[in-house]
């Protein structure tokens, strides 16, 4: 099979990336396109649906020319997406009603805060594993029903279409002939019922949508239709992979079974373990989503998001600490190592697992002797205190033990960074050459549902540069106490 090729779409929220796969699943080339950024003087943070749209066809063509690959024998289309960024659509038109509202933008805060004092919080948190949070697809959603006149007009005339942006994707692809989802994106909509497997009427009510708003849902495998890129491709091509992008980095990270986990290093970071075909409810602060819903079989994950992982490095580049990132590992290992000082990065709040959006960011600890390369470090070292603190809070809703954990993301090439991670858990850490993990497990599944792979053989030898734990365990325990009376006095404030 090694004659035909499959296409990956992974659409972040930063731009839009198209990477072509061999027969053997080798990446053969990338090429992206940004998209604008459209920030309120509020904060509020939207995308441009269209533009994103025409992004995928010209990041398509740009990276068939650039590969250099025979376009009649691509077999097979997977899309990754940035997860819940949300958008509504008149599906008489196919046109938005309103931009995307993206992940990061808190605008449903106020409507949050409404079903909170109403006691819906709890219940909203059972049926879909989702502490109730702005964060999410659902209270966006609600925010464009609210106060957009194009949407309530298209809401009367049963003609709004909502979703997130791989059901955008797929409708514009198909021409407007399919409207679908994936059990993994759905999971994180906040509308969606974890153990019934369907949109939960009560709370798309409690939100003001109805259920026949939102697409079908379906396996992350399933074919989701079938797309030429308008005109671009001689003959159509089965879209059959849809995941979102962590979802889709653990898939590519070869997270299968049980008691896998994977970090996703980025501005933020994501965590996430894979805990089996049984959903599990956090008590400590994490989120409970579906990992995937493959060969007929679903499989779930807790999950925990940090606000500040890479973003700790450009803050300290903005305030001149460092003049690049890459300068921070090399200024990291001049300080010295017996510095107590810890940075604990609550800029914007804390998420996972403490959720106080009123902590404040501090720097904790530090002695007469404490200079610009040990600040440098405790920025270093927060971000793997953080992702301790979800992994820890992991294995103890679980009950499974983390045996390694994969890494992945641009701060993943930070040596430093990924020897004290792998220090400060006790477990040695695994980073795969290939930097495409979204775009590839989205890739992957969308080649072995239609017979371009093998999952076996197409997951099998992939290299990665491990870390080892060096750190003592007196030292590791000493160290982690050191940042939890850091986090308390942030908490405090």
């Amino acid at each position: 099979m090694g004659d035909k090729y499959v296409l990956a779409i992974d659409q972040s929220t930063s731009g839009t990336k198209a990477l072509v796969f061999d027969g053997g699943g080798k990446l053969l080339a990338r090429s992206d396109l940004p998209h604008r950024q459209i920030v309120s003087a509020d904060g509020w943070v939207e995308h441009d649906p269209l533009e994103i749209y025409r992004n995928v066809l010209e990041t398509v063509k740009m990276v068939v020319e650039k590969s250099g690959i025979d376009k009649k024998r691509i077999a097979a289309v997977g899309i990754s997406n940035q997860r819940e960024t949300a958008m509504a659509w008149d599906k008489s038109t196919g046109i938005p009603v309103f931009n995307a509202i993206v992940w990061q933008c808190a605008r449903g805060e106020g409507i949050c805060k409404e079903l909170e004092e109403q006691g819906y919080a709890e219940k909203i948190k059972k049926s879909t594993g989702l502490k109730i949070s702005p964060y999410f697809s659902a209270a966006k959603l609600a925010w464009i029903l609210r106060n957009v006149p194009a949407a309530k007009t298209a809401a009367k005339n049963g003609n709004l279409l909502c979703g997130t942006m791989d059901s955008w994707l797929v409708y514009k692809l198909t021409g407007g002939k399919s409207f679908k989802t994936d059990y993994s994106n759905a999971s994180r909509t906040q509308l969606f019922n974890l153990t019934e497997l369907k949109w939960d009427d009560g709370i798309c009510a409690l939100f003001g949508l109805k259920t026949d708003m939102l697409p079908e849902v379906c396996s992350s495998d399933a074919l989701f239709g079938i797309t030429d890129f308008e005109g671009y491709l001689e003959k159509p091509v089965p879209i059959h992979g849809v995941m979102g992008d962590s979802h889709g980095a653990l898939f590519g990270q070869g997270c299968h079974k049980p008691g896998m986990a994977k970090a996703t290093y980025g501005t933020g970071s994501s965590v996430m373990m894979n805990i089996g075909k049984n959903a599990i409810l956090s008590e400590n602060g994490l989120a409970t989503s579906i990992a995937w819903g493959i060969s007929g079989e679903i499989e779930y994950v807790l999950e925990g998001n940090i606000n500040y992982a890479g973003a700790v490095i450009k803050w300290i580049e903005s305030i001149g600490l460092i003049s690049s990132p890459k300068q921070a590992s090399i200024i990291a290992k001049e300080a010295n190592p017996n510095d107590n000082t810890y940075l604990v990065p609550a800029f914007s709040g804390l998420g996972a697992p403490y959720w106080e959006s009123g902590a404040r960011a501090c720097i904790y600890g530090m002695s007469r002797s404490t200079g610009r390369a040990e600040i440098v470090k405790a920025a270093e070292e927060c971000i793997a205190y953080q992702i301790a603190d979800i992994v820890n809070a992991m294995v103890k809703d679980s009950g499974m033990d983390i045996i390694s954990l994969r890494a992945d993301g641009g701060p993943a090439r930070d040596e430093f960074l990924m020897q004290f991670q792998s220090d400060i858990l006790g477990i040695p850490l695994l980073i795969p050459q290939t930097e495409e993990l979204s775009g590839m497990g989205a890739a992957y599944a969308a080649g072995i549902a239609a017979g371009i792979y093998d999952k076996e053989s197409v997951f099998a030898g992939m290299p990665r540069t491990e870390f080892k734990p060096q750190m003592a365990d007196n030292e590791r325990e000493r160290r982690y106490k050191g940042w939890e009376k850091a986090v308390k006095a942030v908490l405090i404030i």
